[in-house]
């Protein structure tokens, strides 16, 4: 939820950016236009970046708890079985 708040905001204000430049802005308009453009990409770029990032994080998230899951059935197994030997012992 907190990404999607900043992720908003970021959209918010590049919106309010380019609203204020263009109203504002002393150059001709395809000058204007231009520089509008360049701003947007490195905004977008921003965008793509911060979103790799936060894949990149759930990935490394989900492999550290499929590897817990591993080790916690692998547990379990041994367990398992040290019971079913135990039983074996037992009923010997």
């Amino acid at each position: 939820m907190k990404t999607g708040k900043v992720v908003l905001g970021l959209l918010a204000g590049v919106a309010a950016g380019a609203i204020l430049g263009i109203l504002l802005a002393p150059d001709k308009g395809s000058n204007t236009r231009k520089k509008i453009m360049r701003k947007g990409e490195g905004y977008v770029d921003d965008v793509k970046e911060k979103f790799n990032e936060a894949i990149d994080a759930i990935n490394d998230k989900y492999k550290s708890i499929r590897h817990g899951a591993e080790d916690l059935v692998a547990d379990g197994k041994m367990k398992f079985e040290d019971a079913k030997n135990e039983v074996k012992k037992a009923t010997l």
